[in-house]
């Protein structure tokens, strides 16, 4: 009678190396945004959104017709804006990165700067663009621009709205929420003309002329940012640029 080998053992599988969870991101090391691009441009939608939807209650009061707005309906719908501006970016921030209201400003970059490397990136920026300016204005003709800063009153309201509150709101939108996003998956000269371009085109309104300028403008601005690892030099450069244009139309 013949003995019956019992069966073979099944093949032992080779041992799976342990996965190493992926290290944290550095919070210093550039670009800050620990959200992508498709986050970025949904949120500045939302961004765009919200301003509109909280001033719809001043523009019912003050009738619906934008060329009849009052002082304060005008001003009131800056501001509604501004508040989409940096309450999305920050609720965006904390949502993908968790922490204080610190941790999520310091990934829209609100961070120290080295004040000689921001003053540099500073004044390259603005060189640059008043040479692209020039050229443009010699090849494709003098921009015109819809000069809406008579529609904030006086002066001192004037300077508050558009040379204080518009470069910190933008360039926490455009540069720290939009730009850090598109950076994170895009090089730097992509990543800024992207942003640059959705800057720019959303500012149609105050003439199509002007909208190559700004797009520039705006790409200038993100590598200002990107260059000093701080969005406040871009703020700086920003309000410089909209003070002159606010003195130039008064003076």
């Amino acid at each position: 009678m013949e003995a019956t080998l019992p069966p073979a053992p099944p093949p032992v599988p080779p041992p799976v190396p342990p996965v190493e969870p992926e290290a944290p991101k550095d919070p210093n090391v550039f670009p800050f945004a620990t959200w992508g691009p498709w986050g970025a441009l949904g949120a500045m939608v939302a961004a765009l959104v919200l301003g509109l939807a909280i001033s719809v209650p001043f523009i019912l009061i003050d009738g619906g017709d934008p060329d009849d707005f009052a002082l304060a309906t005008t001003v009131a719908i800056q501001l509604c804006t501004a508040i989409g501006f940096v309450g999305v970016p920050i609720l965006l921030a904390q949502f993908y990165g968790g922490g204080g209201l610190r941790d999520a400003l310091g990934r829209l970059g609100f961070k120290a700067f080295n004040i000689a490397k921001g003053a540099k990136w500073i004044a390259l920026g603005t060189v640059t663009y008043i040479a692209f300016a020039y050229v443009y204005s010699v090849v494709i003709g003098e921009p015109s621009q819809e000069d809406i800063a008579g529609d904030f009153g006086p002066i001192p309201l004037q300077i508050l709205m558009i040379a204080v509150i518009a470069p910190i709101t933008e360039e926490t939108c455009f540069r720290g929420m939009l730009f850090g996003g598109i950076r994170t998956r895009l090089p730097l000269p992509f990543a800024a003309l992207a942003a640059g371009a959705v800057f720019g085109l959303l500012h149609y309104s105050t003439g199509w002329s002007a909208v190559p300028l700004l797009i520039v403008f705006g790409a200038i601005l993100a590598v200002v940012y990107e260059k000093t690892d701080s969005l406040w030099p871009a703020i700086i450069m920003h309000a410089m640029n909209n003070g002159i244009a606010l003195a130039v139309l008064n003076s």
